[in-house]
């Protein structure tokens, strides 16, 4: 009898087991392939690697701002992707190395609920006082004519032995708009095309038009209110075809598609009565319990954004309260970010989201163009918006467009948790010259006292 049972042994799964041991419990997890799950084998780890050999293939076509003289004779593909394997592996050596220091019973093989308490490993009965779903999400197949057959997905894309000469990606999402922006990068003519009216939907809006703006200007073509209507062969190449007022085509070496969805099925839910919501993840409360008692849910399994640091975070949440603590999950807290050029990064909520949800707002804003360190590292692109309650200055939201966003956004989020006001932040001494004064910058221009832009 274990006291907890965690069933998936991606980032999530692995930092539940490992609180739950730390709090003393009898605790194993069980992991049906590798550990580190998506993030570590066909996600974060991978998708980043990427991102930085295109961030690099930019840097060089800089040197000559400082007087170097650079050139790149080309990029091998198989590099890259034996790197992010060899990354991807000690990762998961250490992440198996530290559930065993912490204790934690790894048991190998594909898990199924039985019944409150019991899980069925391999055909093996595991019993457990809590049970923690950490099963993860996978790539789901576009089910519009052709794509299912000639799309492929994220895995593959990340696994190319041979750059295309060109892609059609579908979406306008994080997966899909850093595809684009390292694809580009290295020569791939990329099209870009989503459904709606910018990219990145559940953000700010603000940053979709930057992002776009910033693709644009690297020759990736983007394509807003888009209707794909097939996916069809054309000689040795592959043709989307966009319908709409006027048929669109558009030719490429390969075809992306980059949905996903939570793993539930086969889980046996359905003996514990375990709820789902509407996109098909795990319905949880803010203590991860699911509709089952003693049964509790993170990560991408329970849908929403599909984030792996919010797995982690969701992981402490579920641990301690299965081992008898009381702790909430904050959504608030959990940032966002894209590992483009530039990049872009944010938390809370968009200006837009706290509109809705009846606050009276003010927004600051502070450019990269004339920070000090943007400007001679010739990284001027980009945008700091932060979004704050207008009558007592609570920060609600921050936005980043621009280098360095993805580090700088987790200072906003401690901020956020912290309950710091704009005044707070705005009085802040950050070290000079940093792309951090941007964001003391912005916070003083919500405050309506910018020094360094001119009178509103």
């Amino acid at each position: 009898m274990f006291d907890v049972l965690v069933i998936g042994g991606g980032p999530g799964g692995y930092a539940a087991a490992i609180r739950a041991a730390q709090l003393g419990a009898k605790a194993a997890l069980c992991e049906a392939a590798e550990l580190g799950g998506v993030c570590v084998h066909r996600g974060c780890i991978p998708s980043k690697t990427w991102a930085q050999a295109g961030h690099l293939l930019g840097q060089f076509k800089k040197a000559a701002l400082f007087g170097i003289t650079a050139s790149v004779d080309g990029l091998d593909p198989a590099v890259v992707v034996a790197r992010k394997n060899g990354v991807a592996a000690d990762i998961g050596m250490g992440m198996q190395a530290l559930l065993a220091n912490n204790g934690v019973q790894l048991l190998k093989g594909r898990a199924v609920l039985k019944a409150p308490g019991l899980a069925s490993v391999e055909g093996k009965d595991v019993q457990a006082k809590a049970i923690i779903l950490a099963t993860g999400a996978s790539h789901a197949k576009c089910d519009l004519p052709g794509m299912a057959e000639l799309a492929i997905g994220p895995d593959q894309a990340l696994n190319l032995q041979k750059l295309p000469a060109s892609a059609f990606i579908w979406g306008g999402g994080a997966i899909e708009c850093e595809m684009a922006g390292w694809l580009g990068a290295m020569g791939v003519q990329v099209t870009l095309a989503c459904q709606g009216p910018r990219l990145l939907p559940g953000e700010d809006a603000d940053l979709g038009q930057r992002l776009a703006g910033a693709l644009k200007d690297q020759g990736v073509k983007v394509l807003t209110r888009a209707a794909l209507a097939s996916a069809q062969k054309q000689g040795a190449a592959l043709r989307a075809v966009l319908g709409g007022k006027a048929e669109q085509f558009i030719d490429a070496e390969i075809i992306v598609s980059a949905e996903r969805r939570p793993n539930t099925a086969g889980l046996g839910l359905e003996a514990l009565g375990v709820a789902l919501n509407a996109d098909g993840g795990i319905k949880v409360d803010e203590r991860m319990q699911t509709s089952a008692p003693g049964v509790f849910a993170i990560g991408d399994c329970t849908g929403g954004r599909m984030l792996s640091h919010g797995a982690s975070y969701m992981a402490v949440i579920a641990a301690e309260n299965a081992m008898g603590r009381q702790s909430a999950y904050d959504p608030r807290l959990v940032c966002r970010g894209l590992w483009t050029t530039p990049q872009v990064a944010a938390v809370g909520l968009s200006e837009a989201e706290a509109e809705d949800q009846g606050y009276e707002v003010e927004t600051g804003d502070f450019p990269y163009s004339i920070n000090g360190l943007a400007m001679l590292s010739a990284q001027g692109e980009g945008n700091v918006k932060v979004v704050m309650e207008a009558k007592y200055g609570e920060i609600l939201g921050l936005h980043i467009v621009g280098a360095a966003a993805t580090e700088l956004i987790g200072e906003a989020s401690l901020a956020i948790q912290l309950e710091c006001t704009a005044e707070e932040l705005a009085r802040g001494a950050r070290l000079h010259p940093t792309f951090s004064e941007t964001i003391v910058d912005a916070a003083r221009d919500a405050m309506g006292w910018a020094l360094y832009l001119p009178k509103r």
